[in-house]
């Protein structure tokens, strides 16, 4: 415990504050614990071995009154807004040895588990966001209530590269069955850390009683009662420990290997303890998950999703080198150039985040009738749905309008343009909009591509105009690549910051560069790929060759949801720019002049047409031989792109793509895979990260 203690000496402790409670009508003294870091709710408790000895140590003394007699019950509860959130996982990234990660796993299970071995019933009071170690304390008690506000309640280890490993993968599938549990500790978490809030819980049936948030703690004190005096009996369905168990962890297997082929050892591993939960008893199954833990603790795996979840809850937060936020200017008016299916996402993410007037310009009244009628459709489906409610829903649409004329945006703060993806068409936009607007208006293009310093050339304010790359779908990928031109000022460049901000967006500075950071790598991946295709390899071959990158799906998959005609447009600019590293195959192109969309058919078999644009090569490479250009080819992309000063640092280039291509967190992006692979001195001579920086060693 020593050396924990030294390990976690930053640790905010979480105490646990004990009160006595009568409960009415004889029902005896209950023991409330109270989870309390001391901070407000936006500094969560969390269970580091300092938190856990004060809980272990406020246990031992109300089992030792429950023994005398002296309580009837011991309550568990959070502070406002929070019950606990977890794991600290500060102090993990310093662990260095296997035993002391054994004692991580061992501590948590011999606090919490006096929870559940009192001489008294013991109830989880779930309060307010509950999560990880949070989730698994609550388990260990004999009941629970959760507050209908509960906003976030998950078991999100195998996101980062853990198991629930203080009881999670023994107690919860044993109390809601496999296929419940699964959703939980495999599903949620590897569908980007879904949550699920109070309601949801009791339904699953981990808590017993659900109450409103205004009087949580009070009824739930007063079920208590009942429960004690047996007025209420819980009662649980059984679970079924054998085929629908089994179905259940096969069924996730098989979509495990699937999403993942082998990439990640966390979900794995958790999905193993799942399947000898039915089994085993209930030591076996804690001792099963320390062992877990400590090898998971001292993988790279995990210190790779600690660095990524470090990058989007930090670095995200503060970008590096944006400018002084007080020289952002406000924006009151919204004005969007064009009405296509991205203009009609960006005019409705800037009213419902900014909630200013936004007006949108196109050629004629049909494609603007679309575009306004597009964003105004996507509104009524969210109040479908009850994201928005009657109210809020006419205020939006009051706020997306349309007009022919580039006049409406005479008073506009902030114009985005969204128009085809041809330079001379960007720069006649431009300059029709600063015809109209004031001299401080931001003008911002959503290119993907092309360079932001040509764009603003012909301009008499170049200074104002800014890259502001979003990424589709606009409103789920949290990603926003802010390009900084040659003219572009700081006043600018610190608007466009807040605007992100404001959009919700996590954003990052980008030098105007041939496609900027996210495509740039995305298409030299695709080009070392198409590249051996070209060369005789079958695509079944260059498709899997890619799988230990852990990529939401595979190249051409990729290839087919980005359209070919884009990825050539793309390819074509960074052609222009760096030919030697981005060629352009006639074999692609004559595969886009095909009108092909992708190289599957709807059912997912390969397009016998497409195969036969792509065949002809005299060269085909083995899996190994694709996975090692591509890798190689990316690591001199990489460094490339740092020695240019497209971004600040390695760490940026790996937020992008987390948050931009949806690479993921047990990979940390892609520097740490790179460096942990050899690769980077490899093709480089260096690492792009420190030793011990996203790995163990």
């Amino acid at each position: 415990m020593s050396d924990l203690n030294e390990i976690f000496q930053d640790e905010v402790v979480t105490k646990a504050l004990v009160r006595d409670i009568e409960l009415p009508y004889g029902a005896g003294t209950l023991a409330l614990i109270t989870l309390d870091n001391g901070f407000d709710h936006t500094k969560p408790s969390t269970f580091g071995p300092g938190g856990l000895a004060e809980l272990g140590e406020a246990l031992d003394a109300v089992a030792a009154r429950a023994a005398a007699g002296e309580i009837a019950a011991v309550g568990l509860t959070g502070k406002p807004f929070i019950f606990a959130v977890g794991a600290d996982l500060k102090g993990v990234p310093l662990i260095r040895s296997r035993e002391q990660a054994l004692q991580i796993g061992r501590l948590g299970h011999d606090v919490f588990r006096k929870l559940g071995e009192l001489k008294v019933p013991s109830f989880a009071y779930y309060n307010g966001a509950a999560m990880g170690g949070g989730v698994e304390a609550g388990l260990h008690c004999t009941y629970r209530t959760v507050s209908r506000g509960v906003p976030a309640f998950s078991l999100p280890e195998a996101f980062l590269g853990l198991v629930p490993g203080w009881g999670g993968t023994y107690l919860l599938p044993n109390l809601i069955g496999a296929q419940k549990a699964l959703k939980l500790i495999i599903d949620n978490p590897l569908a980007q850390n879904r949550v699920i809030k109070g309601q949801q819980v009791f339904d699953l049936g981990i808590a017993d009683a659900i109450f409103d948030t205004a009087d949580f703690l009070e009824e739930s004190l007063a079920w208590t009662t009942r429960v004690l005096k047996g007025e209420v009996k819980v009662e649980r369905p059984e679970v079924d420990k054998g085929k629908a168990w089994d179905d259940a962890v096969n069924m996730a297997g098989f979509v495990l290997e699937g999403k993942l082929h082998g990439s990640a050892p966390a979900p794995v591993r958790a999905l193993d303890l799942v399947r000898h939960a039915k089994d085993r008893g209930r030591d076996e199954g804690f001792a099963a998950e320390d062992e877990a833990l400590a090898d998971l603790i001292m993988s790279d795996e995990l210190r790779a999703g600690l660095y990524a979840f470090d990058l989007t809850q930090k670095r995200a937060k503060r970008p590096a080198g944006a400018p002084d936020k007080s020289l952002a200017r406000k924006v009151t008016k919204v004005g969007v150039v064009g009405a296509g299916l991205m203009a009609g996402q960006l005019a409705l993410l800037f009213a419902q985040r900014l909630e200013v007037p936004v007006v949108m310009t196109d050629l004629d009244q049909a494609r603007l009738d679309r575009g306004v009628s597009y964003a105004h459709g996507e509104i009524d489906k969210l109040k479908a749905k009850g994201r928005v409610d009657a109210d809020r829903a006419n205020r939006l649409k009051r706020l997306i309008t349309g007009s022919l004329t580039k006049d409406a945006f005479a008073d506009a703060d902030f114009v985005i343009e969204a128009v085809f993806e041809e330079m001379s068409v960007k720069q006649q936009v431009f300059a029709e909009v600063e015809a109209v607007v004031s001299p401080e208006c931001v003008l911002a293009t959503n290119t993907s591509s092309l360079s932001v310093t040509e764009m603003a050339s012909g301009l008499r304010h170049p200074e104002r105009v800014v890259g502001f790359h979003f990424f589709n779908p606009v409103a789920v990928l949290p990603l926003l690549e802010i390009v900084r031109a040659e003219s572009t000022d700081d006043a600018t460049l610190a608007t466009a910051f807040a605007v992100g901000k404001q959009l919700r967006k996590s954003c990052v500075l980008v030098k105007d560069a041939p496609a900027f950071v996210v495509n740039r790598i995305l298409l030299r991946l695709l080009a070392e790929i198409v590249g051996a295709v070209e060369e005789g390899t079958p695509i079944e071959t260059a498709e899997r060759a890619a799988q230990p990158l852990g990529l939401p799906m595979s190249p051409f998959v990729l290839l087919g949801l980005v359209g070919p005609a884009i990825a050539l447009h793309v390819n074509e600019t960074l052609h222009a720019a760096f030919p030697e590293r981005f060629p352009v195959s006639e074999k692609f192109r004559r595969f886009v002049e095909s009108g092909k969309t992708g190289v599957y058919r709807p059912d997912f078999t390969l397009d016998p047409e497409a195969v036969e644009i792509f065949s002809g090569g005299d060269r085909p490479s083995t899996e190994e031989q694709v996975l090692a250009r591509a890798v190689e080819g990316l690591a001199q992309e990489i460094r490339i792109m740092l020695d240019e000063g497209v971004v600040a640092a390695p760490e940026d280039i790996d937020l992008c793509l987390i948050l931009g291509a949806g690479y993921p967190f047990h990979l940390g992006g892609i520097t740490p895979y790179l460096d942990r692979t050899g690769i980077s001195e490899k093709v480089t001579g260096n690492r792009f990260l420190p030793p011990g920086v996203a790995t163990v060693g």
